[in-house]
């Protein structure tokens, strides 16, 4: 079941099979079925989770009900409210299974340990976590500055899969873009590639 995670690891940094023995030992395989939740708005974050197989969301209910997608978590990302996770606040957010997935759960205490006993570790979230500053201000701006069409290209571009296995009203609302919009959208590439 580590066979990702050692692949992901060592694609950035170098770790020998001793520390990845060790890192092996702090984490907890979990099995998850479609449509169940790792993390509840109002609790407290336990765990990053590493994806081994399947789809998670991140997503926020806001007081009128609608859903706003935060992340879609593919196989082989990482995924946490980390705000919550290293400070211990309530999350804002959920965590939900899309499909059935099997995850390796690190706990807070476990997370600190790993990085004292094994540098190498340490450089690789440090890397992770960069690239995701980066992506996420690039969203960012992305959602001020792209049209609707830009934003649905970069998704489908970034992520080709990710329209057979996420609904649409999902992807709508990842991209901050209505159902309707996302329909028109779709229907006006199609009539394009004829």
């Amino acid at each position: 079941m580590f066979e990702l995670l050692q692949q992901k690891i060592t694609e950035v940094v170098s770790i020998s099979d001793e520390d990845f023995e060790f890192c092996k030992t702090l984490f907890q395989p979990k099995k998850l079925r479609k449509k169940r939740f790792i993390l509840g708005e109002g609790d407290v974050c336990k765990y990053t989770i590493f994806l081994e197989k399947g789809l998670l969301r991140s997503f926020k209910v806001d007081e009128k009900g609608a859903e706003h997608v935060l992340q879609f978590s593919l196989e082989g990302w990482w995924c946490a409210d980390l705000y919550s996770f290293f400070t211990g606040v309530p999350s804002n957010y959920n965590i939900e299974a899309l499909e059935d997935c099997e995850l390796l759960l690190i706990t807070k205490p476990s997370w600190d340990i790993l990085l004292e006993r094994v540098p190498a570790l340490e450089r690789y979230f440090r890397i992770l976590i960069q690239n995701n500053l980066i992506v996420t201000q690039r969203r960012l701006m992305g959602s001020f500055s792209e049209t609707a069409e830009e934003k649905y290209n970069n998704l489908i571009q970034a992520f080709p899969d990710i329209l057979q296995r996420v609904p649409q009203h999902m992807i709508a609302s990842y991209i901050g873009i209505s159902r309707e919009t996302l329909s028109r959208i779709r229907g006006q590439m199609a009539i394009r590639k004829e």
